[in-house]
């Protein structure tokens, strides 16, 4: 055995192999350590915060947008409805690549600039997550050519929504309005709470009712978790919170009599509104031509908006509501009671009509629209019966402008009704004060002759004319007209304004005077009698469009038919026992014989044919309910 061979030291090797040992695990319980305290903190310190960002991938929270509230009418026709529309909406987050998705989208159904140009400006005002829509009411075959590209197209998805419809379409636009898809200047009022409540709502009231009881139609949106995959479909429904419907609206309105309204004015344009006499409930309000309201409701196209806002018969212009037109002789009732109230003339006083009257110091020959007159000792009823301008005349010469100012303001001229349908137009009775102020001139006496019959200065809308004659009809109570009857099933009850004072004999008068424009062989309102088997009161009127230069005469043939002049009638019935009144005008109609009491006679057959049941807020039933009207 060598001499230089070493033994191997195993107490050295033993000691370097514990130390190295010893080393490595302490390097494995370091590690283990470092491990365990990152699974600590992920676990346990900040579980909330990952757990809450694993959510947020996996479950959503979409709003759910509540029911609209139906609108009816009063007896229970069903005028604004909800009916299932499927959309086709893209979550932005989905999406990769916005442009490539559209443009495949565009292959396979119909998509116009238009569409693609709402949709992002939708995309720029939407909450994260949000589904924006891109196309509404899609048709079954594009559901299906979407539905077989699922695959491709990430983010996007087909939805469910209710949209507005309305069954009558033109019979109510002007009335019950429409809805619309919420546009930036309406988005850009909006207060943070009006941004919670319309969250997952496209649409907002724009016209007439829907607008003004949009608070109470819309209702509360409610909410759900749903918990989806990595290209966003929906799995399953985790939590959710239903809406609260909006609550539905009962009307006055009357839609068999709205109808028949509608008809009898036939391509007339023009308004008719009848309003119940007992409470101030509309009961038909027409403006004609109308227009079909679904048009607007998820968006009306260029060419279908162009061609009403392009239409010289303007369907969008609510003419009962907005319409200011010379009241014409429809006012002379109102005028012989205030008249009489402020001692201006009594029953016995007279006058002579040679045709013209003439004012004091004045050369000027104020015409009667009956060129040789209504002869001699014309007093009040004749006046009326026969619409005698030169008895108007001679009343308004004698009387102050101010106080027959406050007469035309206390039937509800000169101001809006406080009907409760938006953007009303007031009309105007003027005054001395309001010369001055709108015109920098004083009143003069010519002024008078004019107002006292409707024109010059005189605007009134055909539902002032109609609250107007209600106030007449009930001998002095003026109510607020109302279209809405209920909301949500709670009654809204008659609102009066204020009481007209006259003296019983003095109403007497005027009622008389308006049987005998029906019923008198000389009265201008004859035809509206004819077949009817309960009597009417009413008064004929004119609206000049054009103004007639001094000793002429009113040639029809010589002017346009939009020159030619506006016909008139007011009228209420039964004669008895008021129940309704009617206003009706149509546009350049002239003659209120042939195109205006036709259409209060049928409004008033009908309604006064109905079942005691069917119009109880319009008068009183019999012990047991049954029979029919008139």
């Amino acid at each position: 055995m060598p001499q230089d061979l070493h033994l191997k030291d195993h107490h050295s090797e033993l000691r370097l192999f514990r130390n190295r040992m010893l080393v490595a695990l302490v390097g494995v319980a370091v590690l283990l350590g470092v491990l365990v305290a990152r699974f600590y903190n992920l676990q346990v310190v900040n579980y909330d915060d990952y757990r809450t960002q694993s959510d947020e991938n996996r479950i959503q929270v979409r709003p759910v947008p509540p029911t609209r509230g139906l609108i009816y009418d009063r007896n229970g026709t069903l005028l604004a409805d909800n009916r299932p529309s499927y959309n086709l909406s893209i979550v932005h987050e989905r999406v990769q690549d916005m442009d490539a998705t559209l443009e495949l989208i565009g292959r396979l159904i119909q998509l116009d600039d238009a569409d693609v140009q709402k949709f992002r400006q939708r995309m720029q005002r939407r909450r994260p997550f949000e589904p924006i829509p891109l196309r509404f009411r899609l048709s079954e075959e594009e559901i299906a050519r979407i539905s077989v590209n699922e695959f491709r197209l990430p983010g996007v998805s087909v939805e469910a929504e209710l949209v507005r419809y309305y069954p009558l379409e033109k019979l109510f636009a002007h009335s019950v309005g429409y809805v619309g898809r919420i546009n930036e200047r309406e988005l850009g009022r909006f207060t943070e709470e009006d941004v919670r409540r319309y969250r997952g709502t496209q649409s907002i009231g724009k016209v007439g009712l829907e607008r003004s009881y949009e608070d109470r139609l819309l209702g509360e949106v409610g909410y759900e978790n749903v918990e989806t995959n990595a290209r966003g479909r929906v799995l399953r429904v985790l939590e959710r919170h239903d809406p609260k419907p909006g609550q539905s609206l009962t009307l006055n309105l009357d839609a068999r009599l709205q109808k028949v309204a509608t008809e009898t004015l036939g391509d007339n344009r023009g308004s008719v509104v009848a309003i119940d006499v007992k409470t101030g409930g509309v009961l038909a309000f027409v403006s004609k031509p109308s227009f079909d309201p679904n048009l607007f409701v998820t968006g009306i196209s260029f060419q279908d908006y162009r061609a009403l806002s392009d239409s010289l018969d303007v369907p969008l212009f609510n003419r009962a509501l907005q319409g200011q037109y010379p009241a014409g002789s429809t006012l002379k009732p109102m005028m012989a009671l205030g008249g009489l109230a402020d001692g201006v003339v009594d029953a016995e006083y007279t006058v002579n009509d040679p045709g013209y009257y003439v004012l004091p110091n004045d050369d000027r020959r104020y015409r009667d629209w009956k060129r040789w007159g209504h002869g001699k000792n014309v007093d009040l009823i004749q006046a009326i019966t026969e619409s005698c301008d030169v008895y108007f005349y001679d009343m308004a010469a004698r009387w102050n402008i101010d106080q027959m100012h406050d007469v035309a303001t206390r039937f509800g001229l000169g101001a809006k009704t406080g009907i409760d349908l938006p953007v009303e137009r007031p009309g105007l009775f003027p005054s001395r004060e309001w010369k001055r102020g709108a015109r920098g001139l004083p009143w003069f006496p010519g002024d008078s002759l004019n107002a006292v019959l409707g024109q010059g200065f005189v605007l009134a809308t055909p539902l002032q004319l109609a609250v107007m004659t209600a106030t007449i009809a009930n001998r002095g109570t003026h109510y607020r007209p109302q279209v809405v009857k209920a909301v949500g099933g709670r009654e809204q009850p008659p609102e009066i304004l204020h009481h007209v004072e006259a003296r019983p004999e003095h109403w007497d008068l005027v009622f008389k005077g308006m049987e005998q424009v029906v019923y008198n062989i000389r009265g201008t309102g004859k035809a509206v009698g004819k077949g009817l088997d309960f009597k009417v009161a009413g008064k004929t009127g004119t609206a000049q469009v054009v103004g007639i230069a001094q000793g002429e005469r009113y040639d029809s043939e010589a002017l346009k038919e939009r020159h030619r002049d506006h016909a008139l009638f007011v009228a209420f019935a039964p004669l008895d026992d008021p129940q309704i009144a009617v206003s009706v005008l149509v546009e350049n109609g002239e003659h209120s014989s042939e195109v205006a009491q036709p259409v209060a006679r049928e409004v008033f057959r009908d309604w006064m044919s109905r079942p005691l049941e069917e119009t109880a807020d319009a008068g009183n039933t019999d012990s047991n309910g049954e029979g029919t009207r008139g």
